[in-house]
């Protein structure tokens, strides 16, 4: 039994061993048919077994023939060449970039310098303040020590602005002295139309405000 058991597989992987090499020979043949390899060389025997001829590819040209290397050379210098368009694309984007930067740098620049202008012309402003507050303050304690009729003869002979700044310094020197203002009395020297005029821009206009 054991002997008929062995005697049945062997036959089995012989048939099975067949059927295999069959099939395999048989994709050789289809492949070779549909001109998908060029397997007549070695089927030869097997086409002249069966009665047949091998499909046979036609025949290149020397100058024609296909080149596996020449092939992948192609493909390579196509994929350089993308490579190549790709860094010119980034280049030219890291150009765009650093023109933006630059103008972007060079707006910046001006703006600083228009801050640094104007914080210039502010300060300039501010001195020319504090220099004419000073002239206001020394030519106000001039006055003031002089006698009224003198005093007022020279405000008589200033414009509007210029007057009404040394009376409102000379009554700011009596309020931080603890003093009488000497203002009042000027105005009563003046005349009547000229006081009434400088006593309403005195009260229309903030001090200070030239």
């Amino acid at each position: 039994m054991a002997l008929k058991g062995k005697a049945g597989i062997i036959g089995r992987s012989i048939v099975l061993l067949i059927l295999i090499l069959a099939m395999v020979a048989g994709g050789i043949v289809w492949f070779d048919y549909l001109n998908l390899i060029d397997a007549k060389t070695v089927l030869a025997p097997l086409y002249r077994f069966i009665g047949r001829e091998g499909r046979s590819q036609a025949g290149l040209p020397p100058e024609e023939s296909l080149s596996l290397d020449a092939e992948r050379l192609a493909v390579r210098l196509e994929a350089l060449e993308l490579r190549t368009m790709e860094m010119d694309r980034q280049e030219q984007d890291m150009r765009t970039r650093q023109a933006e930067l630059e103008q972007m740098a060079q707006e910046l620049e001006e703006r600083q310098k228009a801050l640094d202008e104007r914080e210039n012309s502010f300060n300039a402003m501010v001195e020319q303040a504090e220099i004419k507050e000073k002239n206001v303050e020394q030519y106000a304690r001039y006055l003031n020590g002089m006698p009224p009729e003198r005093a007022v003869g020279i405000i008589t002979a200033m414009d509007d602005q210029a007057a009404i700044d040394v009376l409102r310094m000379t009554e700011e020197i009596a309020r931080q002295e603890g003093a009488t203002s000497i203002v009042s009395y000027w105005l009563s020297l003046l005349p009547p139309e000229r006081a009434a005029e400088l006593q309403r821009k005195m009260t229309a206009r903030p001090p200070n405000l030239n």
